[in-house]
């Protein structure tokens, strides 16, 4: 595959910030899109999206509700399909939706490692991903003991234990209260850190994407309206002037008339 990204990064200055690409070592794609297409009956939800991710990225994605944010994960996902346009994507690949979608019949460890033969072998399997998002002592327990945020930390188990290098996130936090929240914005960014993989987030919320990525992109019209880097060091502040520069600019691409308005979009 070639190394040539062809995602239309914008190259500006804000307030002191480089928001161009940054010129890191390269790592294996995992995402490569050339031209994609979805429509849905005479409207092209996505117009010729073209978009580059590698391993190791963490990419996330804004825009109003309806630009296709979420109709782009899953075509990445292997759960919708392109109408036009070339899509690779890394074999290896795994989802968490804005539900933990835990089967209540089956116990937590089985939940990890649903669709596969449920063994000592998987449940050891099971335990290690569960002891890594702090669940190691509720291996045996039935889903519906469990708080929202305990859930969705199954369903974040249930996506790493398959060693994905493409991780998809579909708004997993947008049904938590506000603490549990920044609880899991510091557990998945523990995860990636250790992991890896290529990480595409789909989120309404800019402050979390600035907070946790490398990459922001807006989606409008069909297309991708902004795509530029975080040039701020972690961990990230709300309070520091280049975060408030970049949610401004964001907030202006998402047709948010006042930065003022806070930084939900």
């Amino acid at each position: 595959m070639s190394l040539h990204s062809s995602s239309p990064t914008e190259a500006v200055a804000l307030a002191g910030l480089d928001l161009a690409a940054p010129k890191t070592p390269a790592q294996p794609v995992a995402v490569r899109l050339e031209g994609v297409r979805r429509v849905f009956g005479s409207r092209a939800v996505l117009d010729g999206i073209d978009l580059e991710v590698r391993r190791g990225e963490f990419v996330s994605l804004l825009g109003p509700s309806g630009t296709g944010k979420t109709t782009l994960l899953r075509i990445l996902a292997g759960l919708d399909r392109a109408d036009g346009g070339r899509v690779e994507v890394a074999s290896a690949r795994s989802v968490v939706f804005q539900e933990p979608r835990l089967v209540p019949a089956k116990r937590v460890w089985q939940n990890v490692v649903l669709g596969h033969v449920q063994n000592r072998v998987t449940r050891r399997l099971a335990t290690a991903a569960l002891e890594e998002v702090g669940l190691g002592r509720h291996v045996d327990v039935w889903p519906k003991t469990l708080s929202g945020g305990e859930a969705q930390r199954v369903a974040l188990a249930r996506a790493l234990a398959g060693e994905p290098n493409l991780l998809l996130l579909d708004e997993p936090f947008a049904a938590l209260d506000a603490l549990t929240r920044i609880r899991m914005h510091d557990l998945v960014a523990q995860l990636w850190r250790r992991h890896l993989p290529a990480v595409v987030l789909v989120t309404h919320d800019v402050d979390e994407a600035i907070l946790m990525s490398d990459r922001v992109i807006v989606l409008s019209g069909g297309g991708i309206r902004f795509d530029a880097r975080v040039p701020l060091e972690r961990p990230r502040k709300r309070g520091d002037a280049g975060f408030a520069a970049l949610r401004a600019r964001l907030l202006a691409e998402l047709g948010v008339a006042s930065p003022e308005a806070g930084g939900h979009a």
